[in-house]
């Protein structure tokens, strides 16, 4: 039987579709280890801050090819960030420590800290926490000081001292100061111009009142029992330099914003993430929010955990990508190689491709079996002639150099040998016709 053999352009068309095959699941593999990844970040605050400092944490890893992208969420505050999180519907966000479900937060970096001042009126006698007995303090933010309030209440045990807390919007806080609704306002700021600014407009009439500032004199009793609170120090002259405001270190409550991820994304992920968000916000010097950006505390005891991933890069154990890709490096080529192996066996046993040695020899073998039962002249023609397209078609192979051409030995001697089988069985069949008229 003459094996099947692909026409030429029926070849061409095989090796162009296996070439494209092959740089085509390159190029997947290239995008995929290389190509950006895009994360969700939820983030959120009254004054929309929170969601302009990540829009440009996220354009600057854009401008700068990083190997993560953000995708940022603004969800109006900080409350609603957080559940977005908790929920699972974003992969990253920007929460406060003391806001809401953090179980599966792990932290990337702190973005910022937010200061507890308790300020009342000018002239106010009001000179601690203990002072508010009987007061109403309006609570700028309302829900998302709730927990300071809280920890508050339970320290200073201000529910016997009938201290009450009224939630106030902070347009409305400065009208509710001045006309005496409350007798303090209670709020969490970062401290930079632009937070410093609207505190004087809510607590600071005119340039020359001076508000009262209410130190929190247990705030280190409440960082223990509270870990999401630190005791703090506001530097003397925060508030004003001549005459200072305040005029000492007023000791209170601080409290971190953090970029927290969920705890199941990949390492090797956050790490990419932690290094480009922090090489971002250094070229964001304009954005005085980010200058508050510092690492997240490695810590085992730590508020907040630090991601694995963030992790390795703020303690330098980064994996290089030799190290991260040294298995499938190692493993591609025998993959590969037992790839090509499958293929070539399965084109062998299908029969396609060139023919073989074998295959020719074995066509002459039948060829002379089908000598041997010719029964006319006419059958021994057609053999013949199928012997003369064999010949032809090796010695033209012999001459272009095929390797796979039979040498001429082994073709001169299977032809004399149905030349002669051709010629006997001729013989045989003239003998037969020339008795059978005498019969």
């Amino acid at each position: 039987m003459i094996s099947v053999r692909l026409p030429f352009w029926l070849r061409i068309v095989v090796l162009v579709a296996v070439l494209c095959i092959v740089a085509g699941a390159g190029l997947f593999t290239y995008r995929y280890f290389t190509g950006p990844t895009t994360l969700t970040v939820a983030a959120g605050s009254l004054d929309g801050e929170a969601a302009h400092a990540m829009s440009a944490i996220a354009s600057r890893l854009a401008e700068t090819n990083a190997p993560v992208r953000l995708k940022v969420i603004d969800t109006g505050t900080v409350s609603d960030a957080t559940k977005a999180f908790s929920a699972g519907n974003v992969d990253l966000a920007v929460v406060r420590g003391d806001v809401g479900d953090l179980s599966q937060a792990r932290a990337v970096a702190i973005v910022a800290h937010a200061v507890v001042l308790i300020a009342a009126p000018p002239g106010s006698s009001i000179d601690g926490v203990a002072g508010l007995k009987g007061h109403t303090v309006g609570v700028v933010g309302g829900d998302v000081n709730r927990s300071v309030v809280t920890a508050l209440t339970e320290e200073y045990s201000l529910n016997a001292a009938k201290v009450s807390f009224k939630d106030v919007a902070p347009a409305d806080a400065g009208k509710a100061l001045k006309n005496k609704e409350v007798g303090a306002l209670l709020l969490a700021i970062p401290l930079t111009e632009k937070y410093l600014a609207l505190f004087r407009s809510l607590v600071q009439p005119n340039a020359k009142a001076t508000p009262v500032l209410v130190p929190i004199e247990s705030a280190g009793a409440i960082a223990q029992t509270h870990g999401a609170y630190e005791s703090f120090d506001v530097p003397k002259g925060t508030l004003r330099g001549s005459p200072p405001v305040p005029e000492d270190d007023l000791t209170t409550l601080r409290v971190s914003f953090y970029l927290v991820a969920q705890k199941t994304l990949d390492n090797e992920l956050i790490a990419s993430l932690t290094q480009s968000f922090m090489n971002a916000r250094r070229d964001l010097h304009e954005l005085p929010i980010l200058a508050q950006v510092t690492a997240a505390s490695t810590d085992q005891d730590a508020y907040i955990p630090a991601h694995p991933g963030a992790a390795a890069f703020y303690n330098g154990n980064m994996q290089s990508f030799m190290d991260r890709y040294s298995n499938a490096i190692y493993l591609t080529p025998m993959i590969l190689g037992a790839l090509a192996t499958v293929a070539a066996t399965a084109w062998k046993f299908l029969g396609l491709g060139k023919e073989n040695k074998e295959g020719v020899l074995d066509s002459l073998y039948s060829l002379a079996r089908q000598a041997r039962n010719a029964d006319s002249e006419a059958a021994l023609s057609d053999i013949e002639e199928q012997i003369d397209s064999i010949l032809k078609a090796q010695l033209a192979k012999t001459a272009a150099g095929d390797e796979d051409a039979i040498d001429a030995g082994t073709l001169n001697l299977a032809a004399h040998r149905l030349d002669n089988l051709i010629h006997y069985r001729r013989s045989a069949l003239a003998i037969r016709q020339t008795r059978a008229p005498a019969a």
